[in-house]
Formats: C-alpha cells, sequence, structure tokens
C-alpha cells in the first residue's frame, strides 16, 4: 500500500475519504501534496470498489491557499519549464463524483480545489476567497474560469478583483456551496450525502457526471448530444435492467456497478 505524507485515506465502504494533512501550514498546496493527492485520486478514479470520493480538510483549514514559499522566488520561465500546477488538470478529470467538505480556510488554491470537485458541503465555519491579487497575481489552478461558470461574471470579477474573502451562507446564497450545516453536523451529514451517491450504479454514475460536466463545456445542442449518447449507452449494463426490474417489482435495486 502506498504511504503517503500529506494526505490520509481511509475507505468506508464505497466511499473514499481523503483528508488533506498538512497541519503546520494550514494544508497549504504544495507539490508533495498536489502529486500524492492527483495520483491516489486517478488511482482512486480507476478502482470498481470505489462509488465516491471525499476530499476534506480540519477543522482550521480545507486548504488555505498555494504554498507560497515553494513559488515566491520563481521566474516566469521557471513556473513555465516547471508545469508548477498542470497536474491538477488530471485532478479535474477524475469521472466519479467528488464531494469537497470544508470547514474554516478555502482560499486560493484550496478554493480552486474545491470547485474542481463535483458538490462543496460546508460547515457554517467556512471562509472562500482568492487573495492572489494581494500578492500581485491570479488565480492559477483554474479559479477564474470554474468561478465564472458557478456564479457568473460579476459575482466572480468582485471576488478575483478584490480579494474578499465570503462566509459560507454568501457562498451558498450565490451559487458556490451546495448546502451549510453546523460545524458539528458537518461529517456526519458529508457521510450520508456520500454513501446516497456511493450506492448508486457506477456506470450511471460516470456518465451523469459526464453529461453534467458538458454542460460546462458545449453549446447546448452539443451537451444534449452528449446526455443522449450517455443515457443510451447504460442500456448495455447489467445495472440498468437491475434497476428498471426492481421498480417494475417494487423494490430496491441490487447494483452490480458493471
Amino acid at each position: 500500500m502506498t504511504e503517503y505524507e500529506t494526505i490520509r485515506l481511509e475507505r468506508r465502504g464505497r466511499v473514499a475519504w481523503v483528508t488533506l494533512d498538512r497541519p503546520e501550514a494550514l494544508n497549504a498546496l504544495n507539490a508533495q501534496l498536489m502529486r500524492e493527492l492527483v495520483g491516489l485520486a486517478s488511482e482512486l478514479d480507476r478502482d470498481d470498489a470505489v462509488g465516491a470520493i471525499v476530499v476534506t480538510g480540519s477543522e482550521r483549514a480545507f486548504a488555505a491557499g498555494a504554498d507560497i514559499k515553494e513559488m515566491a522566488d520563481k521566474s516566469t520561465a521557471e513556473m513555465r519549464e516547471a508545469d508548477h500546477f498542470g497536474p491538477w488538470l488530471e485532478f479535474a478529470r477524475v469521472r466519479k463524483p467528488v464531494i469537497a467538505v470544508v470547514s474554516g480556510f478555502a482560499l486560493g488554491g484550496g478554493f480552486e480545489l474545491a470547485l474542481m470537485c463535483d458538490i462543496i458541503l460546508a460547515s457554517e465555519t467556512a471562509t472562500f476567497g482568492f487573495p492572489e491579487i494581494g500578492l500581485g497575481v491570479i488565480p492559477g489552478i483554474g479559479g477564474t474560469q470554474r468561478i465564472v461558470r458557478a456564479i457568473g461574471y460579476p459575482k466572480a470579477a468582485e471576488l478575483v478583483l478584490t480579494g474578499r474573502r465570503i462566509d459560507a451562507a454568501e457562498a451558498e446564497r450565490i451559487g458556490i456551496v451546495s448546502r451549510v450545516v453546523t460545524a458539528e453536523r458537518l461529517l456526519e451529514e458529508a457521510a450520508a450525502l456520500a454513501e446516497t451517491i456511493a450506492a448508486q450504479s457506477l456506470p450511471a454514475l460516470i456518465a451523469a457526471k459526464a453529461a453534467l460536466d458538458a454542460a460546462l463545456e458545449t453549446p447546448l445542442e452539443a451537451g444534449l448530444a452528449i446526455e443522449a449518447e450517455q443515457f443510451t449507452a447504460l442500456f448495455d449494463t447489467a445495472d440498468q435492467k437491475e434497476g428498471m426490474a426492481a421498480f417494475r417489482e417494487k423494490r430496491k435495486p441490487e447494483f452490480r456497478h458493471r
């Protein structure tokens, strides 16, 4: 089994819980954490025993940003040559549902990581923001693109151009966060959500996520075609036959995830 220094993995049934674990740096995203998290996410994506992935941090911080110490003295040429944030694209390509469970700070790269996930469940203590503008840079792992798609240009522009932080209530109100719960109930609610998702047919989950992603990336007509293709392809799966048979027989389906 692979050993990790910056993250922890726990398997609970069909749900994989991945915890960011750099408490001394408020889970700042350094290169090692990026490599470990992206590598693990790719492994879990290939594991048919996993139906959903949860990414979380500590009560104090989901992730307080990218690790500034690693890049403060680098030049443009060095950043380009190292492809400093490139591996995050692989994380964003994970086919299975990924849930960000956020408590405390989700700033800069931490906010961007949460936005790469499909669902953000937040504690009432959560704080979101893009402080990069105050450092003389901008979000660099997809933040400017994903925040516009999530909440529209005007609100996104305010957050990126001012660096203003928002609390969980505002994040839910403007559409960043799926749901806000009390700190005491956060992990319990996250477990219930993840287990509900992971219990569904794995081929259907992957197809649903592909169709949802298409809504962000393609014109409507192309997205409709992708949805139709994903829908019809599921009729060659055992789970489609089981799901519809269970519906006719008024019982709970027993999916085999194939």
